[in-house]
């Protein structure tokens, strides 16, 4: 009788997962990183920025290897395919998507998460064959953030009409998702034909998480509909007047979501953590940084879980600190209040 009580709760458990978490109950990286009222923890690299040298990553692995072992949630990682000087920014300047690879190898546990890929930029069969490599290889961590790309240098370097993003976007989403979904799948679209033959592997389970990052040149109604979340920017985080913005961003993207079923909510922030626990929050650069002690930060993602943010990634490349120490502060200080979540554990990957 106990057995079969057991059983029961499980299914009862089981039922409960897949009317929450829809399609990816199963997935891996998906699941660690969200659940409804609950906010979890990532990192975004470079953990340091690159300024003219190679040597500027160095060790950024073996961080990264830290994070994983003391339990965030996700890595991110960027996609830059060339530097703009004038903008001022290269990302972590390895290709996200071999990069990953790199880190899959090197961790165990944590998601891996694009911050984001640049969906305009690149045909959907080779997003698709490196998206599900990746995710394959993982286990199951891949978490694929999107984008429709803000770099003006890169859209004529790829001979892509940057006026056009918003419709290359919606066209290169569909596509992708036809690929990896459909065992034999039939494609007619201006970015091409697929009559015969199948895109391998498959992912983990059969699909992959989309994020959409801002507005991507999309509707708010587009967003509900298309995307397994959305991603954007915090708004002002020295006082409660950024979290009460974007409450009302959030719940107004809510409220379109189709059957009001359960979509993620990430939010990120560039924080210069200081050894006082108790600094003010002090923004830095006109807002773009924020400084604080820990217990700034704890309030402000407390704030942010109470408006329905279900993930925070954090960028430390500003940090006064050693990454290091940083990322210890977090783990043993503030990732307490916001652990990741138990879910499936990664899946075969002994390849």
């Amino acid at each position: 009788m106990e057995t079969k009580s057991n059983n029961n709760e499980v299914l009862c458990e089981r039922e409960q997962s897949i009317s929450t978490f829809g399609r990816f109950t199963d997935h891996p990286g998906y699941r660690r990183m969200f659940a409804p009222n609950k906010l979890t923890i990532g990192i975004f690299l470079p953990i340091k920025f690159y300024t003219g040298h190679m040597e500027d990553l160095k060790d950024q692995a073996d961080i990264v290897e830290m994070i994983d072992q003391r339990n965030f949630a996700t890595v991110w990682v960027r996609d830059v395919p060339l530097f703009d000087p004038s903008f001022g920014d290269a990302g972590q300047v390895f290709d996200p998507f071999v990069y990953l690879a790199y880190l899959s190898a090197r961790t165990k546990h944590v998601s891996l998460a694009t911050g984001s890929s640049i969906f305009t930029l690149r045909h959907p069969l080779d997003l698709a064959k490196s998206a599900s490599s990746i995710d394959v290889l993982s286990g199951g961590r891949l978490v694929l953030g999107i984008a429709s790309g803000d770099r003006a240098i890169e859209f004529p370097a790829y001979g892509i009409d940057a006026n056009q993003r918003d419709v290359r976007f919606r066209e290169t989403v569909e596509f992708f998702r036809n690929l990896i979904r459909d065992q034999r799948p039939s494609i007619q679209s201006s970015l091409g034909q697929v009559k015969a033959g199948e895109m391998l592997p498959k992912p983990t389970i059969g699909d992959i998480p989309l994020i959409v990052t801002g507005s991507s040149r999309q509707s708010l109604d587009w967003i509900a509909e298309h995307s397994d979340g959305w991603l954007t920017y915090p708004e002002a985080t020295a006082d409660l007047s950024g979290p009460q913005r974007l409450s009302e961003k959030i719940n107004a993207w809510r409220e379109k979501i189709p059957g009001g079923i359960f979509k993620p909510h990430m939010t990120n922030e560039w924080i210069d953590l200081v050894e006082d626990a108790d600094y003010p929050r002090t923004p830095l650069r006109g807002g773009y940084i924020l400084r604080t002690g820990r217990k700034g930060l704890i309030q402000l993602l407390k704030e942010w879980q109470a408006i329905g943010v279900n993930h925070a990634a954090l960028g430390i490349q500003f940090s006064s600190r050693p990454p290091a120490e940083v990322i210890q502060e977090l783990a043993e200080e503030v990732l307490p209040f916001f652990p990741s979540h138990a879910g499936p554990n990664p899946l075969y990957t002994r390849w």
